[in-house]
């Protein structure tokens, strides 16, 4: 089986150097709808292969130039706590592991379609928030709404590992409509790498993270995230982003109903 978790995290790996996105939103219900893992485990297991994997990509845009630190600190200070109060309150209130996997599964689906619907009206989203200008005097205002928008996300990747990629750019995009596309990029995969790792190991603390299947997912993804960024180039991405759209959607559906 270990050699098929390989080749799962390779394919997803793929999709994600040639989308940007993709991770959780792939790898957390294929490793329940295909291999049965228990929903709890299949988060926290993702989680942590995120944490990992987006250390390397945040990395990257941090050489170039392209992390707006304050942005990652204003989320980070949303989604940090959030993350800790939510699995304090999943691991303490829901003890009942058949309870506590239905409500992963639910919430796991509708982060799904969510995804899909930022991933579908990207381009929309993208050209309403630049016809915005946020004044100077906004500045306490948008910080507050950041902070904001990172609980909301560490709520939502902890209980699903789902939402901190195609929903904190659309988010961001938003938020600070004059930064360019690359800063807002690289401002949420580098806040990515801390919300994860805290709700990856608050997990695992939990017993939820299978680190035999999360070597076996590196292995292959490692490799598919390179040749995936090697192929972005000559395969459109508005045609891949509409497949992955509509694949989210039924999974989504699936896992939610």
């Amino acid at each position: 089986m270990d050699w098929l978790y390989t080749l799962s995290g390779f394919a997803v790996g793929a999709i994600v150097g040639l989308t940007g996105v993709g991770g959780g939103s792939l790898m957390t219900p294929l490793l329940v709808l295909v291999f049965g893992v228990a929903p709890v485990t299949a988060v926290g297991t993702d989680l942590l292969f995120a944490a990992l994997t987006k250390t390397g990509g945040a990395w990257a845009h941090a050489r170039r130039g392209n992390v707006d630190w304050k942005i990652v600190g204003r989320l980070a200070a949303g989604s940090v706590p959030a993350s800790a109060v939510t699995l304090l309150l999943l691991h303490a209130f829901v003890p009942d592991p058949g309870k506590l996997s239905a409500i992963v599964s639910v919430a796991l689906g509708i982060a799904l379609i969510l995804t899909a619907g930022a991933l579908i009206f990207r381009e929309k989203l993208h050209a309403r928030a630049a016809q915005r200008a946020v004044a100077k005097a906004e500045e306490a205002s948008t910080a507050r709404r950041t902070m904001t928008v990172g609980a909301i996300l560490g709520v939502l990747v902890t209980v699903s590992s789902v939402g901190a990629g195609a929903l904190g750019v659309t988010a961001l995009f938003f938020l600070y409509p004059d930064l360019a596309a690359a800063r807002i990029v690289g401002a949420d995969i580098a806040h990515a790498v801390p919300l994860t790792l805290v709700a990856g190991l608050g997990h695992a603390a939990a017993g939820a993270v299978d680190w035999q299947l999360l070597v076996a997912l590196l292995i292959g993804s490692l490799p598919g995230i390179w040749l995936g960024s090697a192929l972005s180039q000559k395969i459109p991405e508005r045609l891949l982003r509409t497949a992955l759209a509509g694949m989210l959607v039924l999974i989504g559906g699936k896992l939610a109903f």
